[in-house]
């Protein structure tokens, strides 16, 4: 049976998407089968972007992909033992000149600078959601620069890292998910496994977060015990 009959093809002519499969050398294709990765391929896992994305193009190959909860999950990629090993050579030459060196250097200082770009455009677009009242300044900030530290790292995996929307949203997502895990008790419940129900207390515990960051935004005076001034409050030996 030819791999176009077992494997979805989502990656174009040479590549297919297919799920892990019940044993080291097999795979689980789209609709349930399980198929035999074919002799002399072997598993690349994820690690070295470089070597993954020239062995995808180089030819034949099996993305395995795997979902956990509603998000997927690259695992690696199946091909040639022999198009994997003359990659990882061709890379090895190439990555050991001065020239590669250089352009490395380059590129991490982008990316750094990049990233302080990025940083301080999120905590602008945290302050901006935040509008709490001048009188309530001093929380503001300090709201928005833990919310920012807390999503803005590399490989952070938080909603603030995508570019599906707009920074603006993704500023708004962040505080309410820092709100819910440090100013309630949602990582302590136990929510029944119900479908939809997480998402249901998630919404209540929103709109909790909203309506209390409106009183900063009224000016109203807010006590010492409210969850937001204790999430808030510097830890000894902080620095």
């Amino acid at each position: 049976m030819i791999l176009e009959e077992v494997v979805a093809n989502d990656q174009g002519k040479d590549g297919r998407t297919c799920l892990p499969g019940p044993t080291p050398n097999s795979v689980r294709a789209s609709d349930g089968r399980v198929v035999t990765v074919p002799e002399g391929w072997v598993f690349l896992p994820p690690g070295d972007a470089g070597l993954t994305r020239r062995v995808k193009a180089a030819g034949d190959h099996w993305v395995v992909q795997e979902k956990v909860g509603r998000r997927m999950f690259y695992r690696g990629v199946w091909a040639s033992s022999a198009t994997i090993d003359r990659i990882r050579a061709e890379l090895e030459a190439e990555r050991s000149t001065e020239g590669y060196a250089k352009r490395k250097e380059a590129a991490s200082r982008r990316r750094e600078v990049d990233q302080a770009g990025y940083v301080e455009d999120f905590h602008g677009a945290v302050l901006a959601f935040l509008a709490f009242h001048p009188g309530h300044a001093d929380l503001a900030d300090r709201l928005a620069r833990a919310v920012t530290e807390h999503a803005t790292p590399v490989g952070s995996g938080t909603v603030s890292r995508t570019e599906r929307i707009p920074v603006e949203q993704r500023a708004e997502a962040a505080v309410i998910a820092w709100m819910r895990h440090r100013t309630t008790g949602y990582d302590g419940m136990a929510i029944p496994t119900v479908k939809g129900k997480r998402r249901e207390v998630r919404r209540m515990l929103a709109r909790r977060s909203q309506e209390l960051l409106q009183r900063y935004r009224r000016g109203e005076p807010v006590g010492v015990d409210c969850p937001l001034k204790k999430a808030l409050v510097p830890r000894a030996g902080a620095g």
